[in-house]
């Protein structure tokens, strides 16, 4: 399992501004997140899964 980093890297994966993923963890539409320690953390297959199921 590889927890992919949080909010920098997964923007720029996705091509979005860092500000997008808060506001989706916090309303529950975003990827699936894990906290480590004080970090949020994403598996890179949840992004992907999460990718797909965008209309």
């Amino acid at each position: 399992m590889r927890l992919r980093a949080g909010g920098l890297p997964l923007a720029a994966y996705l091509g979005v501004p860092v500000a997008p993923l808060y506001q989706w963890r916090h309303l529950g539409t975003g990827p699936e997140s894990h906290k480590v320690g004080r970090h949020v953390r994403y598996l890179p297959d949840d992004v992907v899964a999460w990718v797909r199921r965008q209309p």
